[in-house]
């Protein structure tokens, strides 16, 4: 009877670090989404504002994150080669 009890209890121990565990490592990825949640919407905030105040450096910046050349670009490129 001892010797259940004992075991009963090392598994109970060994499933609260467990749970403890998991949860801890569920609160670190929650808390970095969260993070990148806020960082993509302060982003997207200035991007906004810039766009309104500068839409010439704003398509530039669209046109930089996402690798896409412009016509002025390609007569750069072509003109300097």
């Amino acid at each position: 009877m001892i010797r259940t009890l004992v075991g009963y209890s090392i598994v109970a121990v060994i499933g609260v670090v467990a749970l403890k565990l998991a949860l801890g490592l569920l609160g670190f990825v929650f808390s970095l989404l969260s993070s990148l949640l806020w960082f993509v919407v302060i982003g997207f905030v200035i991007y906004m504002v810039l766009r309104i105040i500068s839409p010439n450096t704003a398509s530039r910046i669209k046109e930089n994150i996402r690798g896409t050349e412009t016509a002025n670009d390609t007569a750069e490129n072509s003109a300097e080669s």
